[in-house]
C-alpha cells in the first residue's frame, strides 16, 4: 500500500531540480549545516528549494529510511540523492557539481 508521506517526498523531488531537506526555510535556516548547504548552491545561481523538516518528524523519519542518511540536510539533484556538503564538497573539488547542475537544468 502506498504511503502518503513517501508519495509527498517523491512529488517534491520530481518538482525541484535541486531540493534541500533541512532545518528551517530558505528565508530562515535553523541550523548551520542547512545554511552552509544553501550557500553552496547560491554560488552556482540555479534555483533550489528548501523543505523544513522540523515540524514534520514522520516525514523526516520516512526520508531517513528512504535515503539511509541519518542527518539533515539531505540534498537531491535532478531526482538523485547526494547526501549533504560532506559529499558535495569533494564532488565540487573534482569538478563534478557544475556539469551535474548544467545537465539537470538542460544548459
Amino acid at each position: 500500500m502506498a504511503n502518503p508521506i513517501d508519495d509527498e517526498i517523491q512529488a517534491e523531488i520530481k518538482q525541484h531540480k535541486i531540493l534541500i531537506y533541512g532545518k528551517g526555510t530558505k528565508q530562515a535556516p535553523m541550523c548551520g549545516f542547512t545554511r552552509e548547504t544553501m550557500q553552496f548552491f547560491d554560488k552556482y545561481g540555479y534555483p533550489y528549494e528548501v523543505v523544513d523538516m522540523l515540524p514534520n518528524p514522520a516525514k523526516r523519519e520516512a526520508l531517513t529510511k528512504m535515503t539511509n542518511w541519518p542527518t539533515l540536510p539531505k540534498v537531491f539533484i535532478n531526482g538523485q540523492f547526494y547526501g549533504d556538503t560532506d559529499i558535495l564538497d569533494p564532488m565540487e573539488k573534482k569538478g563534478e557539481i557544475e556539469p551535474l547542475l548544467k545537465q539537470a537544468f538542460g544548459k
